[in-house]
């Protein structure tokens, strides 16, 4: 074989076993984020899971009611929602009881309040 053909070889390996590589490293870098949909409306939050692995967790809020709402888990608060709107936070979920609710004045009182359950 000569030595131009070898480097050519010896190029396509070093790529085919470079980009194997990458993407057996890269996954294990990679975090897996739990989401968890809330619908807010009155008087009440629906969540799709009251529980979730303790660490980054992202709550996708929409309000499919007809005032506006906020969600607040742990330091976190979307913005006032209209009817319709939705909004993204992500927090870090402690082991345990996170307590989350509606900052709306008197919205907590009547039911938008509640806890995810950190495993």
């Amino acid at each position: 074989m000569s030595f131009r053909r070898l480097t050519v070889a010896l190029a396509v390996v070093a790529a085919v076993v470079g980009t194997g590589a990458s993407s057996v490293f890269g996954a294990q870098g990679q975090t897996h984020r739990t989401v968890i949909k809330v619908a807010a409306s009155e008087f009440k939050f629906v969540l799709s899971t009251k529980t979730a692995k303790a660490g980054p967790v992202t709550f996708v809020v929409t309000n499919k009611g007809a005032l506006q709402h906020d969600f607040k888990i742990g330091n976190k608060k979307t913005p006032l929602l209209s009817k319709g709107k939705s909004s993204t936070i992500t927090v870090t979920l402690k082991k345990g009881k996170n307590a989350y609710l509606c900052t709306v004045s008197g919205h907590a009182a009547a039911g938008m309040k509640g806890a995810v359950v950190g495993k």
